[in-house]
């Protein structure tokens, strides 16, 4: 592989987070590292999608913290995070049905866009020229995920893993530092999925994004992570390599036994 894994870029220190009494995550620190891909796994209901919630700003945790290249932020917000270089997709496809692949990627631009509305409306000169400047760049995103004879399709016409394909592109054209992936294989089938771990791998690999994945498939994980940390019942009970996790007894008696 092309790259190196740096240093801690992300820091989760003690996060406790609790709905109305009940604990979805009890006491978890864990850190990211620069270029990694990093997996959190466990069964359902372990609160894997809680902690993603947590690293972008959208639940804030009661106890703990996060560390951002050295930032505390005992509360992070969904705006902060984006600023910060944190991008998501989701579990459940939020994508605009009724739109083209391309203008679904162009919305991931939002936040790098300078020019107000109105310049934006009546395409305005440095509104005109930005607008070039994003085009392009998601043009480059249709080329990096080879979907480009779908770029005008409406995406609620594709097929689910051509959809999930085009999520991920939306979450790239935010440039984004680190990329948190919630089940990017749900419901996919054998092929796609091979063929969404290996675009995930080149994100990771070729623009150098960190990744953060909520993965089912133990397969995957241990083929693409460089590291794991387990949950279970909102409490952390594993962390290491593939092969360190595979062979933690309390992880085994959690989650591989109870799936395979």
């Amino acid at each position: 592989m092309g790259r190196t894994i740096g240093e801690v870029v992300l820091d989760l220190n003690n996060v406790s987070l609790s709905f109305g009494g009940v604990k979805a995550l009890s006491d978890i620190s864990f850190d990211v590292r620069e270029h990694e891909v990093r997996a959190i796994i466990g069964p359902n209901g372990a609160g894997k999608s809680s902690m993603l919630n947590v690293i972008n700003g959208v639940y804030r945790p009661q106890e703990g913290e996060i560390v951002l290249r050295g930032e505390h932020f005992s509360r992070m917000s969904p705006y902060k995070a984006a600023q910060s270089g944190i991008a998501r997709t989701f579990q459940h496809i939020a994508l605009f049905k009724g739109m083209s692949v391309l203008d679904n990627i162009m919305t991931g631009r939002t936040l790098k866009m300078k020019s107000n509305l109105v310049q934006q409306a009546f395409r305005l000169g440095p509104a005109w020229r930005e607008e070039l400047e994003h085009r392009a760049k998601v043009e480059e995103i249709i080329d990096f995920l080879e979907i480009q004879h779908i770029r005008k399709t409406p995406v609620g016409r594709l097929p689910y893993g051509l959809q999930k394909r085009v999520d991920l592109g939306r979450a790239l054209a935010m440039e984004p530092q680190i990329l948190l992936l919630d089940e990017p294989m749900a419901g996919m089938n054998v092929e796609e999925k091979q063929d969404m771990s290996r675009f995930i791998l080149d994100v990771n690999d070729q623009l150098g994004t960190t990744i953060v994945l909520i993965e089912h498939d133990m397969g995957v994980v241990m083929d693409i992570s460089d590291r794991v940390v387990v949950l279970d019942y909102g409490k952390k009970i594993g962390d290491g390599t593939p092969d360190e996790v595979r062979s933690n007894e309390e992880v085994i008696s959690a989650y591989l036994g109870a799936s395979h």
